[in-house]
């Protein structure tokens, strides 16, 4: 099938999609509208790909794979985080094969063309008379760095809304200090579903009740209206508007801002920031919620922070609390299968054993993720039986609802 065929096709999946329901089946599985994704989605936007904590130290890197290409993120000798292609100036060979290490000088493997950590080449044997080493320098990846989140965005035209993005939740994720925290943990998990999929998923509560774990500490009710709470959920409806009252009160005592603010389909850069109270002891995401890291971040002394939370088109999401931080970040290997990354991060002097437990530290989202792994699995299989028709989004699913719109907006764009 040519490329012009399968955009007619995928064209016509997204001109006939009904507004408040999900996507066409095709649009989940079909490897050819992956193709389309990752031009019009993954090539094209600012994608989440680390956090500063991640290169501690000059000469350090990581390696992110982004559909067909690779990015090598590394600290230079001045402490500046850059990007560059993983691509040799001279015949195409990857220069680094690990998902991250230190470094000196990034050498190529096959014939030891040698780079600086500012991308220049420093060395290239058997060269002729007159090779200008200036004109081969790394290619540069567009990178930017917000309050410690590591973007990336790998076309020459990236979106310009961005400055206005960061200037905007800057003031709710700065307080949190995030480049003076450290990695305490770090996994990777694949999931077998479509990287939209994963994305939906995240977007809504309706199903938490399969998240026993995380329900000891957030309430069930994100998402929902007044409109939208029934006898099952009027009991945590209450509590959370009571402690949302007294949350409020803390927010404004410590000079921390916690309104939403939600503009995830009606910009390039489409996100969601909000500050939210914690239920049970409201400190922190564990079993109690009360703090799984004893050493609180920057200058806090107040552990009742609730949870800052901040989603980003395309790939990501992220919590802010008052004792450590958890960062998403999501990227599509296949059409059936997805990588998830999450790192936990605490304050640079906390002392593993003493201060924090690994385990309980990460087992809310650890058992959180193993459970969304399988919701993903299921629902991509569903999507794929060819009796599956697009069902409706319901009010406390409008975030899902906005995704698809953002993504349905980008596709639009490009065929």
């Amino acid at each position: 099938m040519t490329t012009s065929r399968i955009r007619e096709d995928v064209a016509g999946l997204i001109a006939t999609r009904t507004p408040g329901r999900s996507l066409e089946g095709d649009l989940y599985v079909s490897p050819e509208a992956l193709d389309l994704d990752l031009d019009a989605i993954f090539y094209r936007s600012w994608i989440f790909v680390a956090v500063e904590p991640d290169l501690p130290e000059a000469g350090d890197y990581v390696t992110v794979s982004v559909g067909r290409y690779s990015v090598i993120i590394t600290r230079d000798d001045d402490e500046e985080i850059r990007a560059f292609h993983n691509v040799c100036r001279h015949r195409g060979s990857r220069l680094l094969d690990d998902k991250c290490g230190s470094i000196g000088n990034i050498v190529c493997p096959y014939h030891q063309w040698t780079y600086d950590q500012q991308g220049h080449l420093l060395h290239a044997e058997s060269t002729p008379p007159g090779f200008d080493r200036s004109l081969f320098s790394l290619r540069k990846v567009n990178l930017r760095n917000v309050s410690g989140l590591i973007f990336v965005c790998l076309s020459d035209d990236p979106p310009e809304d961005f400055d206005e993005f960061a200037s905007r939740v800057t003031p709710y994720l700065a307080p949190h200090r995030l480049p003076t925290t450290k990695i305490a943990h770090q996994i990777d998990i694949v999931e077998n579903g479509n990287w939209k999929l994963v994305m939906e998923n995240n977007r809504e509560c309706t199903h938490c009740g399969g998240h026993p774990e995380l329900l000891c500490s957030l309430f069930p009710v994100y998402g929902y209206q007044e409109s939208d709470i029934g006898p099952r959920l009027r009991p945590a409806w209450d509590r959370y508007l009571a402690a949302k009252a007294e949350f409020e009160g803390i927010c404004a005592r410590n000079g921390l801002p916690w309104a939403a603010i939600e503009e995830l389909d009606t910009r390039r850069t489409g996100f969601r920031i909000e500050r939210e109270p914690l239920d049970m002891a409201g400190e922190s995401f564990t079993i109690d919620g009360t703090l799984a890291s004893r050493k609180l971040l920057a200058d806090f002394t107040e552990p009742r922070l609730g949870r800052l939370s901040m989603h980003l088109q395309p790939n990501a999401w992220f919590h802010f609390l008052s004792d450590h931080i958890v960062t998403f970040s999501v990227l599509p290997l296949t059409a059936d299968s997805s990588l998830l990354r999450t790192t936990w991060l605490v304050a640079a002097d906390a002392v593993e054993g003493v201060d924090y437990d690994v385990d309980k530290l990460t087992y809310v989202w650890q058992q959180t993720n193993d459970q969304d792994r399988a919701f993903v699995a299921r629902a991509h299989a569903g999507v794929g039986n060819p009796a599956y028709v697009p069902g409706p989004y319901l009010p406390p699913e409008y975030q899902v609802e906005a995704f698809c719109n953002w993504y349905v907006q980008r596709v639009r764009e490009i065929l």
